[in-house]
């Protein structure tokens, strides 16, 4: 343990180094920083190695998915978290609410580790409101030892073969969003009748679909409970490391893409820590700890360079760049679209 004169100095050089959009006064620097985050997503190592070097006490709530961290924020009082973990699509919803705060770029002197290629996205274009954490797909999973059929797509989920076997997110947007590519159409379908079409399709999953789980589909699958998987891409490699039956299928249909990202929402009470934690989040170190517990797509070149073939090497960890190429990010849909697609989520569920 370094000593208590070490973490204070260290703390000092913290604050003096990262400037915030405002004074402490207005932002109410107090030691202690409130973030919400997906759950089973950012390694404890990495937020114990901030509070150590920082002297910054980090209290974690989680979320499943973006719609509950999106109600959340709504239902509680404004300044209740000050860093968050949005996808692509929430960041804009958020920034088109005038939920996010901008970002001090003077203080995050490691954005520089970021690869361009994740940067300026269509979501943030500047990233104003928000940098890059991780990334991956909704991939496919399978169990080659309980699975005769050759899957290779999407629309093979929907093969009656696959009753009652299936373990797929808990999360509308991917799971209706892959029915659409299925069906050679856009994850951000809004025409009211092709979406009736792509409700009939849906429904024809229900029967394959033995559990929902957005939080640890993997588990499902190591156990033997579930012999296929529509899953975050980490999951399925973190499933092979148990089972080397499970294979990773990146659908021709092309994936549904995700990047999440470190955001600030209005009225966060301890700006600054929350640009030291986001910029700490940014180093080689601390992406290398997030990206050895759970492996994604990782957007930090510094850190890959530190990553071993385990990694790089690894197509479920280190997504390929054409599969990331030939996706689709899904967007913010407008109101009475969302009332479509939630109506279809129910009818699927119930």
């Amino acid at each position: 343990m370094r000593k208590k004169i070490a973490i204070f100095l260290a703390a000092a050089m913290l604050v003096a180094s990262f400037t915030g959009c405002g004074s402490s006064e207005s932002k109410g620097e107090n030691g202690e920083l409130n973030v919400f985050i997906w759950t089973e997503y950012v390694s404890e190592s990495a937020i114990a190695a901030f509070e150590e070097e920082s002297g910054i006490k980090v209290n974690v709530s989680t979320y499943s998915s973006n719609e509950d961290m999106l109600a959340k924020l709504k239902s509680e009082a404004e300044g209740t978290y000050d860093v968050i973990l949005p996808s692509d699509y929430a960041v804009e919803y958020l920034i088109a609410q005038d939920k996010l705060e901008t970002l001090d770029k003077d203080a995050l002197t490691n954005l520089s580790n970021i690869s361009d290629t994740y940067l300026d996205p269509s979501y943030d274009p500047g990233n104003v409101y928000s940098v890059p954490y991780e990334g991956g797909v909704c991939c496919i999973a399978v169990n080659t030892d309980k699975v005769e059929k050759q899957i290779t797509s999407y629309d093979d989920l929907f093969d009656e073969s696959l009753a009652d076997s299936i373990v797929v997110l808990d999360d509308f947007r991917a799971i209706i969003g892959l029915t659409e590519r299925s069906m050679g159409l856009s994850m951000n379908e809004t025409d009211p009748a092709t979406l009736s079409e792509v409700e009939e399709k849906l429904l024809k999953l229900k029967n394959n679909v033995k559990l929902y789980d957005s939080d640890s589909p993997k588990s499902a699958l190591i156990s033997g409970d579930c012999s296929v998987g529509a899953v975050w891409s980490a999951e399925a490699a973190l499933a092979m490391e148990e089972n080397p039956a499970i294979e990773v299928v990146y659908p021709e249909e092309g994936a549904y893409v995700f990047m999440d990202n470190w955001s600030v929402p209005k009225g966060a009470k301890n700006y600054d820590n929350a640009m030291s934690f986001i910029n700490y989040m940014l180093s080689a170190d601390a992406a290398k700890m997030n990206i050895e517990d759970f492996p994604y797509l990782c957007p930090n070149d510094a850190a890959l360079e530190m990553m071993g073939d385990d990694y790089v090497a690894n197509e479920a960890k280190n997504v390929p760049a054409d599969v990331i190429s030939g996706g689709e990010f899904v967007k913010y849909l407008d109101s009475d679209s969302l009332a479509i697609y939630d109506e279809m989520w129910t009818k699927l569920k119930e």
